[in-house]
């Protein structure tokens, strides 16, 4: 269905389709190849996805000038789209020593420019039901489905009061449009105005750390912690420029930036054993120990996430290497 309906959008049969990526998602991309030139194609399962959200997204970011693919056609009905390539240079294949600055800031650059720009009406918000959901997925399928870990009363209340501390501390903060996966897997090195963003369909109005530490604690690439924090408070320094924050102690948004990464690699870990037991996609398990050690690395250094960082290090990272997929 998909390759007739670009045959019926170009008026033409005589295009190339290969695989384009993959991800974590029911989509699927192919780059479409026709008289030097490429496109991507998304099919997007309207049972599953809604290409539409991606595409009126795609359109609102570009107005302010965010690096999103360009839309030259769809059927929102079918789950379709066509899209301007942003090529194939992820930013995790081109992420070294050297290069890590200048593509960083470029990165921060972007989410300042969404943060302070994108329009936030319609958004979804990230409420606290919205955030105890994703943690629970923690519990639930890299505890229980994977670990076979039950938890005790104790334990329970345990993951319960760190879970209303790591909620009341999102809400602290000021909200502004998220991403939601704004990593080195949807960002795109571009030969101008880097980097190419993707994955955003997902956006939401939410804390204004979110996307921070998704960026800067990767699930898929680790830095130094004292880069990461000369990062962060970079960007806070930006963010206040930008009218995005009225000034803050650094301390309260480091405190901020660290809390915010534990509930998003909380959700990460259940979420990439999900994919393992639920979709059949269990490459994304080898991403659980570096996600579940910032958890423990951070926690250790909050003395009300103490017990939990302990029962992490004790109770779940030894299992990870020991259970298969």
């Amino acid at each position: 269905m998909l390759q007739q309906w670009l045959a019926d959008v170009l008026a033409t049969d005589s295009f190339e389709l290969t695989p384009a990526s993959s991800d974590a998602s029911f989509r699927r991309y192919w780059r479409l190849a026709r008289e030097g030139t490429t496109l991507i194609a998304m099919d997007a399962p309207p049972a599953h996805e809604d290409c539409g959200r991606f595409a009126d997204l795609s359109r609102r970011f570009r107005q302010i000038g965010v690096n999103t693919p360009e839309i030259h056609a769809e059927n929102r009905e079918q789950g379709f789209l066509l899209l301007s390539d942003l090529g194939n240079r992820v930013y995790l294949g081109e992420l070294d020593d050297d290069t890590a600055g200048r593509l960083y800031a470029d990165a921060l650059s972007t989410l300042a420019t969404i943060q302070a720009r994108a329009p936030v009406e319609g958004l979804p918000v990230y409420d606290a039901p919205f955030f105890q959901r994703e943690m629970d997925l923690f519990g639930e399928w890299l505890l229980g489905r994977h670990l076979g870990i039950v938890l005790d009363a104790g334990e329970q209340t345990m993951f319960d009061r760190a879970h209303a501390s790591l909620i009341d501390s999102a809400l602290d903060q000021p909200r502004v449009c998220v991403h939601r996966d704004f990593h080195s897997r949807n960002l795109m090195l571009t030969e101008t105005a880097n980097p190419g963003v993707l994955d955003f369909q997902d956006a939401v109005l939410g804390p204004l750390t979110y996307d921070l530490a998704s960026l800067l604690r990767d699930c898929y690439i680790a830095w130094p912690e004292e880069r990461v924090r000369d990062w962060a408070l970079g960007y806070l320094d930006l963010a206040i420029r930008s009218e995005i924050l009225e000034p803050v102690p650094a301390e309260r948004f480091l405190r901020w930036f660290d809390l915010m990464g534990m509930q998003r690699h909380l959700k990460a870990c259940g979420i990439f054993a999900r994919l393992n037991h639920r979709d059949g996609k269990p490459h994304y398990l080898a991403d659980v120990p570096r996600t579940l050690g910032y958890v423990i690395e951070v926690a250790g250094r909050y003395p009300e996430f103490g017990d939990l960082a302990d029962f992490l290090r004790r109770c779940v990272m030894p299992g990870l290497s020991s259970v298969s997929p």
